[in-house]
């Protein structure tokens, strides 16, 4: 029988959740590489053998996306999977141009062939863009099972970018947990808020037996999603999250629009914020494609302890990374608190960017006067802490969800921005959920 030979274009995520869960055990079917693409410094490593399994002693190699024509043609490649997020129609299409111009196949695997079978109940938190407000939505949702009795386990879409052995199962019950498995800030800000809500948080690499640890300790499992990409374990109530400071999005990106066109329930965030008109239009393309789900809309609660201290300042907001950075957003809560609280100027950073932060900014040119928390490796850290120690600011406004010092050295007054999902209006979020644990028999 020959094989059919493979090449998986990925970002250290969904890449290998697919070929785990399609390809590890098909004796018919020669991975011969992954690509890599969207996260600085994970090609030239290789998949593990210990996770390959037995069809792969050597493991498999991790390459430069920039390579794939001539790798295609050097390892005779018959078809190529696409498998990361959060990139527009457009971008998948050319793709798809080039690996067909080549004569490979190319292909896209969906939900249905990658999702991973719990034994306990599933509520899933998806969005059609990085930075619509799944975060908060996951927390409301841990916050309303908490209050109910519950302890959900919270699942997260994997960030795999160390030992991919050591990370292969990754449980996280204390914020010390996050320094023993040398998380990336981009992790710290999407784990800590649930570690301290008391939760335990699970992420990694084999998400098949992340699963089947993670149900022996919960009665539910919330799949607290990334990057906009459908879920990697199946669903029983499949909430996604869309932005109004995006409309039209959620019909243009993947694969936000396969979960927009999946949704039981579309929550639309910051409508408290965002013009009225896109909220509106943004209704309008759920129910074009999506008319039986449920559309909630929600406000963006931002708090600011100490936020009398901004007045007056000339301050450097820091965002979310990956919300300004893949989500494509010029700006985030920071800059709406320091303009609420009556900043006097807030620094443009980009002028006194160090290293490889210079980088970021050159590549993600639409980036707004903000500094980004990126810190996937340590020396991003060291440069996003020179960084902020160049700027010219009398305070750091910070609306990144980890604790900024905890991560480096921040040698001006900080001042810490949370947002959070709030109700507004008919139907409620809270009245959903509350309605599906009775119907699991969760409560009563």
């Amino acid at each position: 029988m020959q094989q059919k030979r493979v090449v998986i274009m990925g970002a250290a995520g969904r890449d290998f959740h697919d070929f785990n869960v399609v390809f590890r055990a098909d004796a018919g079917v020669k991975v011969v590489a992954f690509t890599a693409a969207q996260i600085p410094g994970i090609d030239e490593r290789r998949y593990p053998p210990e996770l390959a399994g037995p069809y792969y002693p050597d493991g498999i190699p991790i390459v430069p996306e920039a390579g794939l024509l001539d790798l295609l043609r050097r390892e005779r490649v018959d078809e190529v999977v696409f498998a990361y997020s959060d990139v527009s129609h457009e971008f998948v299409m050319h793709q798809a141009s080039r690996v067909l111009a080549a004569g490979a196949d190319f292909c896209l695997l969906g939900p249905e062939s990658t999702m991973v079978d719990a034994q306990v109940p599933v509520i899933s938190v998806c969005a059609v863009r990085t930075g619509a407000g799944k975060s908060p939505t996951s927390r409301f949702v841990a916050d309303l099972l908490i209050a109910e009795g519950l302890r959900p386990a919270v699942i997260r879409h994997p960030m795999p970018y160390g030992d991919l052995v050591a990370q292969r199962v990754q449980r996280f019950e204390t914020l010390d947990d996050l320094d023993r498995y040398d998380t990336t800030v981009e992790e710290r800000e999407d784990y800590e808020p649930h570690i301290r809500r008391g939760l335990v948080v699970w992420a990694g690499v084999d998400y098949g037996a992340i699963v089947k640890e993670a149900q022996k300790e919960a009665p539910i499992i919330i799949w607290d999603g990334g990057n906009n990409d459908f879920s990697f374990v199946r669903s029983d109530l499949e909430i996604v999250v869309a932005d109004p400071f995006r409309p039209g999005h959620e019909l243009s990106y993947h694969p936000g629009e396969v979960n927009l066109r999946r949704a039981q329930v579309v929550v639309i965030y910051k409508v408290n914020s965002a013009p009225s008109e896109n909220v509106d239009k943004v209704v309008a393309n759920i129910r074009e494609v999506n008319p039986g789900a449920i559309i909630v809309k929600a406000d963006s609660l931002i708090s600011v302890p100490g936020g009398e201290d901004i007045a007056g300042k000339r301050v450097l907001v820091v965002e979310d990374g990956p919300t300004l950075t893949h989500g494509g957003m010029a700006i985030g809560a920071g800059v709406e608190a320091a303009r609420k609280f009556g900043a006097a100027e807030i620094i443009d950073p980009r002028p006194y960017a160090r290293g490889s932060l210079a980088e970021v900014y050159a590549k993600y040119p639409h980036l707004g006067p903000i500094l980004p928390a990126v810190g996937y490796f340590e020396d991003q850290l060291r440069d996003l802490e020179a960084t902020v120690e160049a700027v010219p600011a009398d305070l750091v406004v910070s609306a990144t969800p980890v604790a900024l010092r905890s991560v480096i050295a921040v040698n001006k007054p900080l001042v810490q921005v949370s947002y959070e999902l709030g109700e507004t209006g008919e139907p409620r979020l809270s009245d959903i959920v509350r309605s599906f644990l009775r119907k699991e028999g969760l409560i009563g």
